[in-house]
């Protein structure tokens, strides 16, 4: 699914699309999904690269927990959530192609008057990594001296870094800080594991407030 391919005919599916390859030419390869069609003078390879799920312009992605998280003080746990992605096809550095896969779910996170509009997912905390599309690996530490509970993440995944095998794309590792009232959330840009593709260079996001 994800990864290069070479400039011939050919059916290549991702989840639930199929995109054809067709050689019209020795140079010639046309591409088409759906009603959408591309002509490509043979020099490179495709690429098929998960992309952040910013659907129409979000900044921000949340995920609903379906059980919120007790964390003990001076303590910490780590787990997985699934989250949703999109599809970029590419041709060196050039976008030919950008699609959904799923339903797209959106937000309001905060009030009407000065909330935002996120990406919105809902999902179980997985301690072992699940057999998800789409994944994130997180940590949630309590630095205080409190008991802490948390029912969603939010956190900044415009221009972020994506990193994927074959099968399955992840965000970068999210960590989350229980210090205060308001959760702290930092998009390290970190692969969540060894053995991952970077889908270019690897930077950190600031660190967002979860003030709601």
């Amino acid at each position: 699914m994800f990864g290069e391919y070479e400039l011939r005919t050919r059916f290549i599916k991702v989840f639930d699309k199929k995109i054809h390859l067709t050689e019209e030419t020795d140079e010639i390869v046309v591409y088409r999904r759906d009603e959408i069609k591309r002509i490509i003078k043979k020099a490179d390879r495709l690429k098929i690269l998960p992309s952040p799920a910013i659907g129409y312009g979000v900044k921000l992605l949340m995920v609903k927990l379906n059980e919120p998280i007790a964390v003990p003080p001076k303590d910490a746990i780590s787990g997985y959530i699934e989250v949703p992605i999109e599809v970029d096809v590419k041709v060196g550095d050039l976008t030919i192609d950008h699609f959904i896969l799923g339903k797209e779910k959106y937000a309001l996170y905060g009030t009407v008057d000065v909330g935002v509009i996120t990406r919105y997912h809902k999902s179980k905390f997985y301690v072992k990594e699940p057999d998800s599309v789409g994944i994130a690996k997180v940590i949630i530490s309590n630095p205080s001296k409190e008991w802490k509970l948390i029912e969603r993440i939010v956190f900044p995944i415009k221009d972020s870094v994506m990193f994927y095998t074959k099968d399955k794309a992840y965000y970068p590792l999210l960590i989350v800080t229980l210090k205060t009232a308001v959760p702290e959330v930092n998009n390290t840009g970190k692969p969540p594991k060894d053995g991952l593709i970077p889908t270019r260079e690897a930077l950190s996001l600031p660190n967002f407030l979860m003030r709601w």
